[in-house]
């Protein structure tokens, strides 16, 4: 067993927590933005493989304190990092610093890669290379003051990419957020689900997902660890097997809905890409025009928030969408996500849940609407 820490976004510690339960994660934790749980290497591989709501696994390698940069840099190269890497491997660092101490994320940056590739020269008279796109090693540093966490990236690229995104309209959700939505509505795939805005089709690709058990990252040609000196292939091969047994057929609608012709569109496309077409119905339809595809089921949206309308009509378009609702959506839970709490209260319909949660820099509510 060792510790591990998923990263997530804002708002959604309890929901990955949840998740890591029901991979059999022990000693879990929620943290600021991550949750920390005990795990063996089968564990990592599934966390990467099978989380839908986490951006990054980490393994902590060290933990201290360091006052200024030569107790950091001493620090640093205390760790024998031939553990890790060879000299012939490439490394990367992703630093993130707050305080007083080291006020710059960069500057940490470049004083990690010196202290690793010092102390490998000191040992074997030659270096380890950069290299930011595809390193052999991706090392996480996060400083808060004086206390310094050093972690190696086990995912390599975001989790938030599951390379099924082929087009996109403007704003697209991230799909870490979409997942997240999905699980905090309580929608499981035993029902229908409905997304009348939805843009290039993350919330309704992603609901797929859940409903037939698709693991998220089935697409992604590898992860940090396949690089890392104890990578064990025949481990993987039954961990990826096993979770794609899982995929199962799904017999609820799921439907995808815009006014635009390019958001249908790509939202087609994108989910030929996933190979999850046939279980979305893609339609192009004004909201105030669409019926609903069951008596009852869960319908989540991500309307504009105003960027580009004036007040008034910000006012008048969410006053519409609750007067919709109400009409033609009896029966249904409606939950919707907008960074505008102004217009949010006209949609003139009582939320009986309201969560914080983050779209890119925007903090946004997503609230939920019971339609009897």
């Amino acid at each position: 067993m060792q510790s591990i820490i998923a990263k997530t976004l804002a708002g959604l510690e309890p929901v990955l927590a949840e998740e890591l339960r029901q991979l059999g994660a022990s000693h879990i934790r929620e943290l600021k933005r991550a949750v920390a749980f005990d795990g063996d290497k089968q564990l990592m591989y599934r966390a990467n493989y099978e989380l839908r709501t986490a951006l990054r696994i980490l393994i902590p390698v060290r933990s201290f304190s360091a006052y200024n940069e030569k107790s950091y840099y001493e620090a640093l190269r205390d760790i024998d990092w031939t553990q890790y890497m060879g000299v012939n491997d490439s490394l990367a660092v992703d630093a993130v610093t707050q305080g007083e101490v080291f006020r710059h994320s960069h500057y940490l940056g470049l004083l990690t890669k010196d202290a690793i590739v010092d102390q490998f020269r000191d040992r074997f008279n030659r270096r380890p290379n950069v290299n930011t796109v595809s390193p052999t090693l991706r090392i996480n540093v996060h400083v808060q003051g004086t206390h310094v966490d050093i972690s190696l990236d086990a995912s390599g690229d975001s989790l938030h990419k599951r390379n099924y995104r082929r087009d996109t309209v403007e704003a697209p959700v991230n799909e870490v957020l979409a997942a997240g939505m999905l699980l905090l509505s309580d929608w499981n795939g035993k029902g229908p689900f409905v997304d009348p805005m939805c843009g290039s089709g993350t919330l309704p690709i992603e609901a797929a997902m859940v409903a037939t058990q698709t693991p998220v990252q089935i697409k992604r040609e590898g992860f940090g660890f396949f690089k890392w000196p104890d990578f064990d292939k025949k481990l993987w091969a039954s961990v990826k097997a096993t979770a794609d047994a899982r995929i199962q057929p799904f017999e609820f609608p799921i439907l995808a809905s815009d006014k635009e012709s390019r958001a249908r569109n790509a939202t087609a496309l994108n989910l030929m890409s996933a190979g999850l077409e046939k279980w979305v119905r893609v339609e192009k339809m004004l909201f105030e025009r669409l019926e609903a595809p069951a008596v009852a089921g869960t319908l989540i949206m991500n309307p504009p928030y105003d960027e580009r309308l004036k007040v008034e009509d910000t006012i008048a378009f969410y006053k519409s969408i609750g007067d919709v609702l109400k009409k033609r959506w009896a029966g249904w839970n409606a939950w919707i996500i907008s960074s505008n709490r102004d217009a949010l209260k006209h949609i003139g319909l009582r939320a009986s849940k309201k969560i914080t949660l983050f779209n890119g820099a925007l903090e946004c509510s997503f609230q939920k609407f019971e339609m009897f």
